[in-house]
């Protein structure tokens, strides 16, 4: 039974693969609020090692408790190399028995339950406890709009949805009964969409769920990281930089690359890429990579491209410290997959961006962020359908650090920057969201037990 003068206890769980932001929404939660928090982690097999690695990281913080639940075992219930929403809910019915043992075992028992849209199967635990539940959308307003419509597109829609040529409206659907939900974005970002779903009349009527927009949720990362590639970022002056990255499961094939690394050439404008083996030899869709991680770099670009280029630019093979590059002086822009939480890190460093949309809701996010938001110019040939030229490519990168139309942008852009700073100032959008959304799970808490 829940107290009245108990100290909250939120209880958060992850989804395979989106440790990340259930992280950082735990540091804001217990560094904004006077509550206890512990983050639940859930993971596939092949992840485990790398949510390990950020489950250490969070520990180090001492702000929260972190519990590593066995990785999720799904070979035998998706087809290999199935890395969707199927594998997630997959992975979620199989660690729900250990989730729920977890739970049980806390010394404190949780006054509320927040889970990862992804995790949602668990959500009825909460029920079983008799404590609020709250969802956590990880991404935007506009996924949480699409995702609440979904079942209304399934009865209207034959075959596939992006069989559906002509726009729709969003009027909205049911969601899984949950006390509140919780997006990652804010007041000043999505007026228009938080809007539509708090009126009764669109998405309230169907949400039956108060929003909580408490964004931006992502990382800080380190300002004190220094190595050869800081070293010469360092050098270059600022706003100059396009850094270029497609995100961990991003791949371009050998084609694209090739134009990719002819239309920066063309473009003069210095840069940053991180390069991946391709993931095919011609084409623009996805498949399994042909070429091997510890393959040269170089034989996936045009030859003499590297020597070219040596003045303006560097290759980072694999991997590379994003928030650090982004937050840098000398970062001027970022050619992205579009991936929500890239696209955040983006904005909260005021910087325009290069959309090139690749998989899942990136398609949407750019569509946000070029024709919403104003923050974005993308490609007429869509990357995932068809080969961008290295000619378009050029354009794209003059646009943003040349034109008239990319220092709009940059000014655009570093507005939001300032909305983002101010909505975790104390008072801002998204603190007071926070405050009242944990004042709204003790109230509910207090309201089951009666």
């Amino acid at each position: 039974m829940v107290q009245s003068n108990q100290k909250p206890h939120l209880v958060l769980l992850s989804a395979p693969a989106h440790l990340q932001p259930v992280i950082e929404l735990g540091k804001r939660i217990v560094t904004c609020q006077d509550v206890k928090a512990t983050i639940i982690v859930a993971s596939f097999v092949q992840s485990a090692p790398a949510e390990s690695r950020m489950v250490q990281a969070a520990l180090a913080t001492k702000l929260f408790d972190v519990i590593h639940l066995p990785p999720a075992d799904i070979s035998n219930l998706v087809e290999p190399g199935d890395k969707g929403i199927t594998s997630l809910s997959a992975a979620m019915h199989v660690v729900k028995p250990d989730f729920q043992a977890a739970i049980l075992g806390l010394e404190t028992l949780p006054t509320a339950l927040v889970v990862h849209v992804f995790a949602i199967e668990c959500l009825g635990i909460a029920d079983e406890l008799k404590i609020p539940k709250y969802v956590f959308v990880s991404t935007n307003a506009w996924f949480l709009a699409t995702i609440v419509y979904t079942p209304v597109l399934d009865k209207e829609v034959e075959g596939e949805y992006a069989d559906k040529k002509e726009p729709f409206a969003l009027p909205g659907k049911e969601i899984p009964k949950a006390d509140g939900i919780l997006v990652n974005s804010w007041e000043e970002l999505q007026p228009k969409t938080l809007a539509s779903l708090r009126d009764g009349n669109l998405l309230a009527g169907v949400v039956k769920a108060p929003i909580f927009p408490v964004g931006p949720i992502n990382s800080e990362g380190s300002s004190a990281l220094k190595n050869e590639l800081f070293d010469w970022l360092d050098k270059q002056p600022t706003d100059s930089v396009l850094y270029i990255s497609f995100g961990s499961m991003g791949g371009l094939s050998l084609e694209q690359m090739l134009e990719l690394a002819w239309g920066l050439e063309m473009s003069q404008q210095r840069f940053i890429w991180v390069v991946h083996p391709p993931i095919e030899k011609s084409g623009s869709g996805s498949g399994p990579k042909f070429g091997n991680i510890g393959d040269d770099v170089s034989s996936y670009l045009p030859e003499g491209f590297i020597s070219r280029t040596r003045d303006r630019g560097v290759i980072v093979p694999q991997w590379a410290p994003q928030v650090e590059i982004l937050s840098h002086p000398s970062c001027g822009g970022f050619f992205t997959h579009c991936g929500w939480n890239s696209a955040i890190e983006c904005i909260t460093n005021g910087l325009p961006m290069i959309a090139w949309p690749l998989y899942a809701e990136q398609r949407m996010n750019a569509t946000l962020l070029t024709e919403e938001m104003g923050i974005a110019v993308r490609s007429e040939t869509l990357p995932s359908k068809g080969i961008v030229g290295r000619e378009e490519t050029e354009k794209m990168v003059r646009k943003i650090f040349v034109d008239e139309g990319g220092r709009q942008m940059r000014a655009r852009v570093k507005e939001l920057k300032l909305s983002a700073e101010k909505a975790w100032s104390n008072g801002g959008s998204s603190y007071d969201a926070l405050t009242k959304m944990v004042k709204h799970s003790q109230k509910k808490a207090i309201a089951i037990d009666v």
